[in-house]
């Protein structure tokens, strides 16, 4: 997929995403939705959410091999942008110190995190890829644009 495809594709995403929100209004439920056209389009190895509850994230609704339950604050990948409130693109996950690896298969890595009215990190947005450095500065951009959506 070139460039412009992946731009394309990534705005059509943000329009379906905003339509799906303006009608649902459970969380889960849009992840779900989610979570589904994320990998669909783009055919990742895992695609899902971990929510914060009781100061820990834990697994929701995705897409992919089975995946781990809980993450600690701060640890791995998806705590470490819990912690840092900030999008975090892994191009090798073996580099990153501290990688939790649910599975061996997945070679990099993007998280994005999903805020609340107050600001404070929800849920978290984990993208995983079989091919090292998956991840760019335009799936950053549009998969905030689709986060800011739900």
């Amino acid at each position: 997929m070139t460039l412009q495809e992946r731009i394309e594709e990534y705005e059509l995403l943000v329009k379906q995403i905003k339509a799906m929100a303006a009608d649902e209004t459970d969380p889960v439920a849009l992840m779900a939705n989610a979570s589904s056209l994320l990998e669909e389009v783009f055919g990742w190895h895992w695609v899902g959410f971990y929510r914060v509850i009781d100061n820990q994230l834990i697994v929701g609704p995705f897409q992919g091999p089975v995946a781990c339950t809980r993450i600690a604050y701060n640890k791995g990948v998806c705590g470490t942008t819990w912690a840092k409130k900030e999008t975090i693109i892994v191009p090798d996950v073996d580099l990153f110190p501290g990688h939790i690896a649910c599975s061996s298969l997945s070679r990099s890595e993007i998280v994005v995190p999903l805020f609340d009215e107050k600001g404070e990190v929800k849920a978290v947005l984990d993208i995983d890829s079989k091919e090292r450095d998956a991840f760019d500065e335009t799936d950053k951009k549009y998969l905030e644009l689709f986060c800011q959506a739900l």
